[in-house]
């Protein structure tokens, strides 16, 4: 078996956890190749002393990888994926962060959840991504490529609102009068979206959500529509320049630009282990069912 290695380094929480997984992989004979600026942070904190092919770039991941592991939270997930991309390789997160919606294998009892990884005993959970384009076009919103949980707009400079004219599929939706509006799949839906009060989609919903943020209007309610449809936003406010973001990553866009965003024709294949199911994280996390009356 051949894994890469992504991670985030956090002094007191990551150390067993990245310890655990090497141990476990070398005693089990799993060819480790490990992202070079996370290696060599291992090097210099001393833990681990032992030589590693490394990779640096979405090109050096091919189909000779069964999997690309994740150690940290939901934020080194969303990195990771952009590594991934179209390739396919499936995508595990192991959570040494706090909540921990995508990253699912936690790091109690990691050993039993590494020997199921080896045996192949988990499934596939296809997930959906949103690009973006932009007119006139704009080289770092290309560069940003595509998001898993979620593209938003929102003010930039100033504490005025901004206006967002909403089309789906050419048809006139809104003029959402906001602090943004977030486009989010049914991953990102228990992300940004949820504290803005959306709803919580199923990763397998063939869905999006429009969730407005602080909108000026209180009866602009989050929409659900089908992830087939063509969205476009063309923003303005009283500042020159308005923020685009893609999961984490943001960029500046002049006022009055238009933005299409659609679905990718491919997607994000996440492990999810036996047990530590997508309904099982909604409890855990959301402590649903956390009533003394239960």
């Amino acid at each position: 078996m051949k894994v890469a290695i992504y991670g985030q380094y956090y002094q007191n929480s990551t150390e067993p956890i990245i310890r655990d997984i090497f141990v476990f992989f070398n005693r089990n004979q799993v060819e480790m190749v490990i992202e070079s600026e996370f290696l060599a942070l291992l090097y210099e904190k001393e833990i681990v002393r032992k030589e590693y092919q490394t990779f640096s770039s979405h090109d050096q991941l091919d189909k000779s990888f069964d999997m690309l592991i994740s150690i940290g939270g939901d934020g080194t997930m969303l990195r990771a994926a952009t590594l991934v991309r179209d390739s396919g390789i499936p995508l595990l997160g192991v959570n040494a962060g706090r909540l921990g919606f995508l990253a699912s294998v936690q790091k109690e009892n990691i050993e039993n959840f590494l020997q199921l990884v080896i045996e192949r005993k988990y499934t596939i959970s296809p997930r959906s991504l949103l690009s973006v384009a932009c007119d006139p076009e704009n080289e770092s919103i290309q560069n940003l490529s595509f998001a898993l949980n979620e593209i938003s707009v929102s003010r930039k400079d100033t504490t005025s609102m901004i206006t967002i004219e909403t089309y789906l599929n050419d048809e006139y939706l809104n003029s959402y009068w906001a602090d943004g509006l977030i486009i989010a799949t049914p991953t990102g839906s228990t992300g940004y979206s949820l504290s803005c009060g959306g709803p919580i989609l199923t990763p397998d919903v063939a869905s999006l959500v429009i969730t407005p943020i602080a909108p000026h209007n209180l009866n602009a309610r989050p929409l659900v529509i089908p992830d087939d449809t063509e969205i476009r936003l063309k923003v303005s406010g009283r500042e020159e320049f308005y923020l685009v973001s893609l999961d984490s990553r943001i960029t500046s866009v002049r006022n009055e630009s238009v933005l299409v965003i659609n679905k990718t024709p491919y997607q994000i294949n996440m492990v999810e282990i036996e047990g530590e199911t997508f309904l099982k994280t909604l409890r855990n996390k959301l402590l649903w069912g956390e009533d003394k009356r239960n």
